[in-house]
């Protein structure tokens, strides 16, 4: 009943509505020159320094999502969860290569979007637009499941009810809320949103790590009683260490993972709100210290299994919610008042990527959809307009998303997320190095990988729960023909077969020399800094209609 849980339900709400208060009050923060624009809007005046960025980008990529999942999966899973921390870690040192690039080119033409620079580097509104409605397509369970975060903490509280409206009701409030002020605010609203929200999950997490182990015995017990756990199931895939069965899987989806998570809009997004090339320098040198956050919020799965946490039930009759373990843990463990402030940071840590995750798909659809085939002389004002409304659609659609769907349904999504958006790192981030790709190419490549990808996902089957397809993205290799029981990425197999096809094909057009288009780059605009003159936009394309395509 909530009538037990009020403490908490009253601290909650209180940080809640402090940092929806700083959402609306964001618009006149750091005073843009007018909202009307994309660049404001969308995009922050791309003036933010480091540490709003660190805070902007951390609150990004470590979402409400990461805090309940990751855990849920090490305490159902055990060693194999771990994946999430060595991607984080790989992850930095790639994107170091790749972000500066992107900024420098999306800052000397105005760029928003990573379907924009595609545009114009490949001269082709085609393949633009495959890369635009891949990010959207891969966005949309991503935000979707910053409410399985908070969906997951009412449910603890005792704030949902029995019926679908009841069950929900809470989380439209919450979603509404945040569509007005993201409405109002555009993407200054998650950057001051995000100070409260990183400062309350490193408060929480560093407590739990010293006050939890403290109360459950010392980490001997801790790890003692998961080990215990994992040795009494039949599953051949658990246990506090990886075995000769899911070591592949391991190393095939942390890496995978890593090559994908920059890709996806929002990230993108955040990068290109910076300052200059080194603010994005300094935080690429200085993300990886949540990746130490995040190895502690994993062992919360452990801490789980020696408190004897029992996830709550699930949607379906006989079913179990995991993502309310971490929920329950704090909620055995800690005073109210303090599992009042944790809830607030899982609350409050699926706003913020939330609302940069809607913008980037809103900026996607606004630049590379409504523009390029809707209305080609759209004024700054109706861009901003559009991707504004674009953004509600986007929440909605979210929102959707958990009402009808088994949330368990679209944490599998996110999986298929992470295979969708791989499918444009030729295009995006190799594009970034080279023009040696043929568009034509890179399309067939695209369509390629794509293909095999939801094949393969589709395949893919769940006995316990009962899911015959798309439940997850560990492919077993013996469907290719070998005699063994290991798994593998289906993100990895896919963006490779993308690759072969796109090389080969490239080959096989230019010894045909079939047309290419123009590049609308030039080698210097990659190295392009704050204060650099700018392409004035529309004017890239007449000005270099002659250039020949470079490397």
């Amino acid at each position: 009943m909530w009538r037990d849980h009020l403490t908490e339900i009253i601290v909650f709400a209180l940080l809640f509505l402090l940092v929806s208060a700083m959402g609306f009050v964001a618009a006149r923060w750091r005073a843009p020159r007018d909202m009307a624009h994309l660049d404001e809007w969308g995009l922050g005046g791309r003036s933010f320094g480091g540490w709003i960025t660190w805070f902007l980008v951390g609150g990004d990529l470590y979402t409400a999502y990461t805090f309940v999942a990751v855990p849920a999966l090490i305490f159902g899973a055990g060693a194999a969860g771990f994946f999430a921390v060595p991607y984080t870690i790989v992850i930095y040192p790639l994107v170091f290569l790749v972000l500066c690039r992107l900024w420098s080119v999306s800052h000397r033409h105005g760029f928003v979007t990573p379907a924009d620079f595609v545009r114009n580097r490949f001269d082709s509104p085609i393949l633009a637009l495959l890369v635009a409605i891949t990010g959207i397509v891969a966005t949309m369970p991503y935000i979707a499941l910053q409410l399985v975060g908070i969906e997951a903490v009412l449910k603890t509280m005792g704030v949902t009810g029995d019926s679908a409206l009841a069950r929900h009701l809470p989380i439209i409030i919450a979603f509404a809320i945040l569509a007005a002020y993201t409405y109002q605010s555009g993407l200054r609203a998650p950057a001051l949103i995000a100070f409260v929200k990183d400062s309350l999950i490193y408060i929480v997490i560093l407590v739990a790590v010293v006050y939890l182990p403290y109360k459950l015995g010392g980490w001997g017990s801790i790890f003692d009683a998961a080990d215990a756990k994992f040795k009494a199931t039949p599953a051949p895939g658990d246990g506090i260490l990886l075995n000769a069965n899911n070591q592949l899987q391991y190393v095939t989806l942390a890496f995978g993972s890593a090559l994908a998570l920059f890709l996806y809009p929002h990230s993108i997004t955040g990068v290109l709100a910076s300052r200059n090339r080194d603010v994005i320098k300094r935080n690429m040198s200085a993300l990886p210290a949540y990746s130490l956050l995040l190895g502690l919020i994993a062992l919360l799965g452990y801490m789980a299994i020696a408190a004897n946490v029992k996830p709550l039930p699930g949607a379906k009759a006989g079913s179990v919610d995991g993502n309310t373990v971490v929920p329950l843990l704090f909620d055995s463990q800690f005073p109210d008042w303090f599992a009042g402030v944790a809830y607030a940071a899982i609350g409050i840590g699926a706003l913020v990527p939330a609302a940069i995750m809607s913008i980037a798909a809103a900026n996607l659809f606004t630049r590379n959809i409504y523009k390029e085939y809707l209305k080609r002389d759209a004024s700054p004002a109706q861009e901003a307009n559009v991707s504004k409304i674009a953004s509600l659609v986007v929440k909605v659609g979210a929102v959707a998303c958990i009402v009808f769907l088994d949330p368990q349904f679209s944490i599998d999504l996110q999986l298929i997320g992470g295979v969708i958006i791989l499918q444009t790192l030729p295009a995006v981030a190799l594009g970034l190095y080279t023009r040696w790709f043929h568009r034509g190419a890179l399309i067939a490549g695209w369509v390629a990988g794509m293909g095999l990808g939801m094949w393969m996902l589709y395949q893919i089957g769940n006995p316990t729960t009962g899911k015959k397809h798309f439940a997850g993205s560990a492919f077993p290799l013996s469907e290719f023909g070998f005699d063994t029981k290991k798994t593998i990425y289906v993100g990895i197999v896919a963006v490779l077969v993308n690759l072969a096809v796109a090389a080969l094909l490239t080959l096989v057009l230019r010894a045909t020399k079939v047309a290419d288009g123009v590049d609308g780059t030039t080698p210097d605009d990659y190295f392009a800094d704050e204060g650099d003159p700018r392409v004035t936009p529309g004017t890239e394309r007449d000005a270099d209609s002659a250039r020949e395509p470079v490397a």
